[in-house]
């Protein structure tokens, strides 16, 4: 027995950092199977969920995309620009979400814009976060998830295929 503590001033070991949670690709399929095509709204849906996944954007960068990014160049954190690839996938779902776009009758000012709400307005971090959790949610994943999430789900997916990222 010692009176003193001789591990005072030695200090613990370091935690690793918490790893965020990922989709698989099969589970960002099932999420993109929950939206109704018959439905504008779900067309549009689909196609955030791919252009998120696909091409592993923030989605302040997905709701600031305009037509005039037309190789989808993106303005991120710190004003670094970036060009980003896109699948054929993404590139079929934009297709499909633009031949719908018109019936939500974009407001003035806000034509440019890709992604728009029913209300002709661009859309916002909060509406893309919701719609990310209820997507999930009816494909009965049991995640936490985020938009966040989808980006992080492309890197997972990129380096288990090999991909440097």
């Amino acid at each position: 027995y010692r009176p003193d503590d001789p591990m005072e001033f030695v200090e613990s070991p370091q935690t690793g950092e918490h790893l965020p949670e990922v989709l698989t690709a099969d589970e960002v399929d099932m999420m993109e199977e929950t939206a109704d095509q018959s439905k504008p709204e779900g067309v549009r849906n689909r196609a955030i969920i791919e252009v998120l996944f696909s091409c592993g954007l923030r989605v302040s960068e997905l709701v600031a995309l305009k037509f005039s990014d037309v190789f989808i160049r993106v303005l991120g954190k710190g004003s670094k620009e970036r060009f980003v690839p896109m699948s054929g996938k993404a590139v079929r779902e934009l297709l499909a979400w633009t031949l719908r776009r018109e019936e939500f009758d974009p407001k003035p000012g806000e034509e440019d814009y890709i992604f728009i709400s029913r209300r002709g307005k661009h859309l916002t971090r909060t509406m893309v976060l919701i719609m990310v959790k209820r997507m999930a949610e009816a494909a009965g994943i049991d995640k936490t998830i985020s938009p966040h999430t989808l980006r992080h789900s492309i890197a997972q997916v990129l380096l288990e295929g090999g991909q440097a990222v």
